[in-house]
């Protein structure tokens, strides 16, 4: 018989299976149920009951990376109901800003169920009396962030789990500027979503709401292409030819019709994975930067013979680049995000752009110095496209993990098809004076040292893990890394100059801790992942390059550096690398 609380279990699955609105999790929850009240909670073979306790073990918590989880029945997963609440709770938040009747736009990408996610949101919106707009297919999430300002929007919705898993998906909300949320709004949102009663008491519209036009005069997804076509110059060169992948996302067609509009050559599309897919049927996950993911992009590459291979993710708000490399064995080597947000911000130079050039703490410092040399502002901030977008005077802005603002005054946020446009006319001009991204890069180096990154990534299963290494960190912390010294080591989550608090570690190592080394110095960064259950540790060493000559030793050394860093953080961490 069951004991107390696993009936409270039980009855805390019934209450919400009484109102889950979706007849797919609701059958699934009812199997769960079924397969529960079957055997005990201690048989082993019963793992029903284990489902249902992860499941009803609290509720997806809504933050500034808004929501983000498996799909599934109950209130720790992805579905209809927590939609409904989070939509109602989003409402109730606009309206006591005072946001009786504004517009709010709501954009969805081609995961299971953001149509279904979408739709309700609008059905909430707009029995809230708030005017909601529908975008009118899947589209990328950077078009979402350009209708909110195209149109004046009080909030913007964007249905999307970006790069995560084929069972993930989540739900991203804007403000009025184009930019994702940040404290305070996260909290006050959370606040109203968690005063939501009942979901019967959720008023649910029928119709009502707006569904935009694609093209013609009112077209937003025309109206998008035309702003983005405008960050390549006109008359500059635009003979280069891309093999490009959506990683069966919704990148495609934007992507296609952008470098059409521009006046460069289509793409060769990797037909494998052109069309969007949510189960993402040909890479384990869908994100350029895990290991395998571009092997079906070099494989087309080494048949087309291109200049480049780019990639979107799935929701094409981030945006990777490889190059020919014939030492390596696909024949291909995907640019660090560091490297490419390093070659955006020199080619905006060369373009005498004006403003303030920002990025994240966890990014390359290489960028700070760029900005100094063209004497522009630059900003450092937290991770994540929330904060870099609100940089004071931002002109470009990007994070090392593949997400570049080009136009900030088109999209306050990340944006994958602007920032390969820039790419391909950055790649263009270089082409027609014979010269490629790598010699560019090598110029960076000579005249700035050279900026080298890593990444320690680690997926685990017991989010406990995390904490417990991030503890291991404060408790136990490092005197030297990779034979260099600890210069100075900050817990961001006491805050620091200019930045609010965070979960994470950031130390500066000095390279005068290796005698006759001409290491400039190191730094390390370790965070856990605001998205992914992920520990990540950043990596970068500096090491100044005099003459071109001396560039191979200065790659060789800081190799070597980057590999002992991996090694001694994750030992420091107490981590499996």
């Amino acid at each position: 018989m069951a004991r107390a609380p696993e009936n409270d279990l039980l009855q805390r699955a019934r209450t919400w299976l009484a109102e889950d609105p979706d007849p797919e999790t609701a059958a699934e929850l009812r199997a769960l149920l079924a397969a529960a009240e079957g055997c005990e909670p201690g048989e082993d073979e019963c793992r029903a009951w284990s489902e249902l306790a992860a499941r009803f073990s609290g509720t997806l918590q809504f933050g500034t990376a808004g929501l983000r989880g498996e799909l599934g029945a109950g209130p720790m997963r992805m579905n209809r109901a927590v939609v409904i609440r989070t939509a109602a709770g989003l409402a109730a938040y606009l309206k006591r800003q005072g946001h009786i009747s504004d517009t709010v736009v709501i954009g969805y990408d081609a995961r299971h169920k953001s149509h279904d996610f979408a739709r309700d949101t609008a059905a909430v919106l707009t029995a809230a009396g708030l005017h909601a707009v529908l975008l009118p297919h899947p589209l990328p999430t950077p078009v979402l962030a350009f209708a909110v300002r195209h149109h004046g929007a009080v909030a913007g919705v964007m249905v999307t789990a970006s790069h995560n898993p084929p069972r993930d998906n989540g739900y991203k909300v804007y403000l009025g500027d184009g930019s994702q949320i940040v404290p305070p709004a996260d909290a006050e949102i959370a606040a109203e979503i968690e005063a939501i009663g009942s979901l019967d008491e959720v008023p649910l519209a029928d119709d009502g709401w707006q569904v935009l036009p694609a093209h013609g005069q009112y077209g937003i997804v025309d109206a998008y292409l035309h702003r983005t076509a405008t960050v390549a110059d006109p008359g500059t060169p635009r003979d280069i030819s891309v093999v490009y992948t959506p990683l069966h996302g919704v990148g495609r067609d934007t992507l296609l019709a952008a470098f059409s509009r521009a006046g460069f050559p289509a793409p060769t599309v990797v037909a494998e994975q052109a069309e969007p897919d949510p189960d993402f049927p040909t890479v384990a996950f869908p994100n350029p930067e895990e290991p395998g993911a571009m092997d079906l992009a070099f494989r087309t590459a080494n048949a087309a013979g291109p200049d480049l291979v780019i990639a979107n993710d799935p929701d094409a708000d981030r945006c990777a680049v490889a190059v020919p490399d014939p030492g390596s064995p696909a024949g291909w080597r995907m640019l660090r995000g560091d490297e490419v947000g390093a070659l955006l911000a020199a080619h905006l130079v060369t373009k005498r752009v004006e403003g303030t050039f920002a990025t994240t703490i966890v990014s390359s410092s290489l960028l700070s110095r760029i900005a100094a040399a063209a004497g522009l502002g630059f900003g450092e901030t937290l991770t994540g496209f929330k904060w870099i977008s609100r940089a004071p005077g931002l002109r470009y802005g990007y994070e090392e993990a593949l997400g570049y603002c080009v136009d900030p005054e088109g999209v306050s946020d990340k944006d994958g098809i602007s920032a390969a446009l820039l790419v391909a006319e950055l790649a263009a001009g270089l082409k027609s004076t014979g010269r490629t991204l790598c010699d560019l890069l090598d110029d960076l180096a000579l005249a700035h040292g050279l900026h080298a990154t890593d990444q320690l990534s680690v997926r685990v299963s017991d989010l406990s893990l995390i904490g417990a290494a991030m503890q291991r960190l404060r408790s136990e912390p490092p005197a030297t890394l990779a034979g260099l010294a600890v210069a100075s080591a900050d817990d961001l989550e006491q805050g620091s100059p200019g930045l609010p608090p965070t979960d994470g570690l950031r130390y500066r190592l000095s390279g005068a801790a290796l005698p006759g080394s001409s290491v400039e110095g190191a730094r390390v960064v370790v965070r856990p992942s605001g998205t992914e259950p992920k520990l990540k540790c950043y990596l970068e060493v500096v090491v100044p390059v005099p003459t071109a000559a001396e560039l191979p030793a200065a790659r060789a050394t800081a190799a070597e550096i980057l590999t002992a860093l991996r090694k001694d953080v994750a030992a420091a961490a107490g981590i499996d690398a």
